[in-house]
């Protein structure tokens, strides 16, 4: 058990009241009124929002005109709900249908209208969120297992318990801050009739769901420990901190030391990392609150505070990097990071925070968002420093890591993502040693991230579509090595959780970032290593990006390394054979089936070049060929009779028969196309060729590769496999240097 549960004393977390006896559902209701006749008024609000937090919103309201903005836009649309009549629907609908996204819509207004109640405290709001919590504890005892249960854990209002969490969440708050509105009676028929039923079916109703480490669990937990607080009941919140059992062995506090890495990394990737991080930092900010002896913003190093700026560096443009089962419009200004960011300005002061929260142009009426409101008013931002960074991966930082390069941190920097990271557990992809590269503003090497139309009931009821698992997560979706056509640890996620790449070494320098990376797990004979960086050359408007992957196998293989981009072909130097009056699918299985084959070619020996255009600017890849290799354009759409996938396009180096196989490729951004001033400049590549040369060294251990530029310049970059001390002869002049690899630049 941590020492932070063994600093838990009974009913210390209690509020300064007399604890109201716990009224089961199964309980009459004029009993139970009877019962808590007796018990002391309850101070309201103390959950997320405090008393002190009102106090100071009311007397400094006028001095803050962030703060008048967004309340008049908050009244305005929450005067509108609260015009039109109540409508708490009996549950039928699976994600995405009509009685799913009515009782979402409750929950936020109730929320809101709770928190519009304490900042204005107009007896309207109050009175809603009441009518509204007394038509649910009318329904909610009536209910048994939804009628659309999803393949998790269903809930009763909902077709997974997990939305039932996230509607206790924002439903306990909301009940917390009208609560000193209410009658007795009131209280005591929407705590016993809808509150602590919730909240047990949360908890002992699905212990599987509570005690798991996943965010699943988190919400559920964050849920009926925050309901544990305003009921004053120490068994909910103890079992909502240190699992059902209250041994420490599961609940919130497992929740944050296993989920997150020491660099506040998160499992699942960053897209579930916005959404699990929601009931991380209510729940703290809850038991900041109620416990603040527990310190719990000081726990596991620091560790939800690290989480909350770490999902801002896991993004560019606002949008997160949409590795795994992604949906690739969320950002920075999602409302799970407006709370992250301002609860965490609360907690530090630290004032790069507020540049954030600029950008997310979201002020929240409580206490940690008034706070920021009136930060921003004074003019404290700082700016954000977006930087590159390595983040380690698992528990104890050893299950691989998310390697990011930035050369900038203004809008339209370019950033190099490398993913050596976990599986990712369910939600993870076949995608061992993939990349991305991002310039300009938009995704140009991209991830297709999950196969989903979150909400749309049209399209599959709003659930993951078939294809997330039979394309969008296949290698083959993905720009890293597939083998025979089969994804990495064919397609078994689980077998993929035990396995994580090594990496090998990470280093910024002035000229270079660079980090390499191995797995010998994807395939059960075939090991692959991946070296890339983006090297600064005196000259070239952008950084060039090189990549460099090794595939070392016992016995032949055929290698197929995908590259999926974003643009409008503008040239290549592929002699190709196209597909123009018919079209096949490039594979039957694994993801291959949806990839209509548009053209192929040889790629022979020496340099092979494609440049697109992406909005204004030029991008050119440059590829080594040589014996059994070719190129093939693809392009999703092939059995695909739903129109489920996009139009994506991608080529593909095929290697058809060898045992080892070293790709050399180079991206170039460069150029400028001006369609309203019709010009364009730099729209060809500056690179005249490009080389490998393995084995050399004294110790026959190292690879090189040149890059020769138009202008004369030569870049090598030499890669070590092994050792410390290494020296490399190179055109007569000895190069001797310790490390994994030397960069040399010659004009």
């Amino acid at each position: 058990m941590s020492t932070l549960s063994q600093k838990v004393s009974p009913m210390k977390f209690l509020k300064p009241v007399v604890a109201a006896v716990a009224c089961s559902a199964f309980i009459s209701l004029s009993a139970c009124s009877e019962q808590q006749s007796h018990a002391a008024e309850t101070s309201y609000p103390n959950l997320t929002v405090t008393q002190a937090d009102v106090a100071l919103i009311k007397s400094e309201l006028s001095s803050s005109p962030s703060a008048q903005q967004a309340l008049k836009k908050l009244a305005g649309k929450i005067d509108a709900i609260i015009a039109q009549p109540i409508d708490v629907p009996i549950p039928k609908d699976a994600g995405g249908g009509y009685t799913h996204e009515q009782h979402k819509r409750n929950f936020n207004a109730m929320y809101n209208a709770g928190v519009l109640f304490q900042v204005t405290g107009d007896s309207k709001y109050s009175n809603f969120v009441r009518s509204m919590l007394l038509e649910y504890a009318e329904l909610y005892p009536t209910l048994g297992t939804h009628p659309k249960p999803k393949e998790q854990t269903p809930g009763r209002l909902f077709w997974q318990s997990l939305n039932e969490a996230m509607w206790l969440v924002s439903t306990i708050q909301a009940y917390d801050n009208v609560a000193s509105a209410l009658s007795q009676e009131d209280r005591a028929t929407i705590e016993s009739q809808v509150l602590r039923p919730v909240a047990e079916y949360l908890s002992a109703g699905q212990p599987g769901t509570f005690n798991k480490i996943h965010n699943h669990g988190t919400w559920a937990a964050a849920a009926v420990g925050m309901t544990g607080y305003v009921l004053n009941d120490e068994t909910l919140v103890k079992q909502a901190l240190y699992g059902l059992d209250m041994s420490g062995d599961a609940g919130f506090l497992q929740q944050i030391t296993q989920l997150f890495s020491p660099d506040g990394y998160y499992a699942e990737g960053p897209y579930y990392q916005r959404f699990a991080l929601m009931p991380f930092v209510l729940f703290a900010k809850a038991i900041e609150v109620n416990q603040p002896e527990l310190k719990i913003f000081e726990y596991q190093d620091k560790a939800l505070l690290k989480a909350i700026r770490t999902s801002v560096q896991l993004s560019y443009n606002k949008l997160f990097f949409g590795i795994n089962d992604a949906i690739k419009d969320k950002g920075i200004d999602t409302i799970e990071i407006v709370h992250g960011i301002a609860i965490a300005y609360d907690v530090t002061n630290d004032p790069s925070l507020l540049a954030v929260a600029k950008r997310q142009d979201n002020i929240l009426l409580t206490g940690y968002g008034f706070k920021v409101a009136q930060a921003i008013d004074k003019g404290l931002a700082e700016p954000f420093q977006y930087q590159s960074m390595q983040l380690r991966d698992g528990q104890a930082g050893d299950q691989g890591a998310l390697a990011i390069f930035r050369n900038g941190i203004e809008h339209g920097h370019q950033a190099l993502v490398m993913k050596n990271t976990s599986q990712g557990l369910g939600h993870g992809h076949f995608d061992k040693l993939h990349w991305l590269y991002f310039d300009n503003g938009n995704e140009i090497i991209s991830d297709y991230g999950a196969a989903r139309f979150l909400n749309i009931e049209a399209k599959y009821g709003g659930h993951y579509l078939p294809e997330n698992n039979s394309w969008a997560k296949q290698t083959i979706a993905h720009n890293t090595v597939v083998v025979d056509e089969q994804s990495h640890f064919d397609g078994n996620w689980r077998e993929g959780q035990k396995h994580a790449p090594k990496v090998h070494f990470y280093d910024v320098d002035k000229n270079i970032k660079i980090t390499s990376a191995s797995t010998g797990k994807a395939y059960s004979d075939t090991d692959l290593n991946r070296t890339m960086a983006m090297i600064n050359v005196d000259g070239l408007e952008h950084p060039l990006i090189v990549d460099i992957f090794k595939v070392n196998s016992d016995s032949p293989h055929q290698y197929d390394l995908p590259l999926h981009f974003q643009g409008q072909i503008i040239s290549h130097t592929v002699p190709l054979e196209t597909n123009t009056t018919s079209l096949k699918p490039f594979g039957k299985e694994n993801g291959y089936q949806y990839l209509w084959e548009r053209a192929r070619g040889p790629l022979k020996e020496g340099m092979s070049q494609l440049t697109w255009l992406k909005d204004d600017r030029f991008y050119t890849y440059s590829v080594l060929g040589g014996k059994n290799q070719e190129m093939v354009f693809t392009q999703l759409g092939a059995n695909d009779p739903n129109f489920n996938l996009r139009s994506d396009m991608s080529i593909v180096q095929r290697v058809s028969s060898a045992t080892d196989h070293t790709y050399v490729s180079l991206l170039e951004t460069h150029g400028e196309y001006n369609g309203t001033a019709e010009f364009t400049n730099n729209a060809k590549s500056s690179v005249a060729s490009l080389s490998l040369t393995l084995d050399q060294g004294v110790d026959k251990n190292i690879d090189l590769v040149s890059i020769v530029l138009l202008d004369g310049t030569t870049l090598q970059l030499a890669i070590a496999r092994d050792g410390d001390e290494h020296s490399l002869t190179i055109n007569g002049e000895v190069h001797e240097w310790a490390g994994p690899y030397s960069l040399i630049l010659e004009k």
